[in-house]
């Protein structure tokens, strides 16, 4: 009977099961179209002279009639210093970007690109007949668009038992 009394206390003392289920399902379905775009630098106006043996009134730069214009190359006047003698002479003038109406973007197109120097442009994405679905299945339909798109779907199911 003592044997029966220990069995039956050792299975009081063991703790009831408590198991924690978790179930979690999320579908997602991201769409992109890139959009158009366009950087431009403008590059200013420089004039450089150098010499040996050369006598000048020196050139420059003529300041721009309006704030959307470059300025401009004023031409010096230079002269040998002494006939029959070695010289060396350089002028260098880089005429800067006068600023131009504007870039203008239509409906995802750059349909007139600005006249910098430097310019990066970048056609905007067609979507096309891009699209994307999840059904409650997981079952997934991703139709592709035009050039500049993407189109990325994910389903996860996730089971958790504590």
């Amino acid at each position: 009977m003592k044997r029966a009394i220990i069995a039956f206390g050792m299975l009081l003392m063991a703790a009831p099961a408590h198991a924690d289920l978790t179930h979690k399902i999320s579908s997602s379905v991201q769409l992109t179209v890139d959009a158009a775009a366009s950087q431009a630098t403008r590059l200013g106006s420089t004039y450089s002279v150098s010499g040996n043996n050369v006598s000048a009134t020196l050139g420059g730069l003529t300041a721009p009639a309006s704030a959307t214009d470059a300025a401009t190359m004023n031409s010096g006047t230079y002269t040998q210093t002494t006939d029959g003698s070695a010289f060396s002479f350089s002028e260098t003038f880089n005429g800067g970007d006068a600023i131009p109406t504007g870039t203008t973007v239509s409906s995802g197109v750059v349909g007139t690109l600005p006249a910098f120097g430097s310019v990066t442009t970048t056609a905007g994405g067609v979507a096309g007949s891009l699209g994307g679905s999840i059904d409650s299945a997981g079952t997934m339909s991703l139709t592709a668009g035009g050039a500049g798109t993407s189109a990325t779907g994910q389903f996860v199911s996730e089971i958790t038992i504590k």
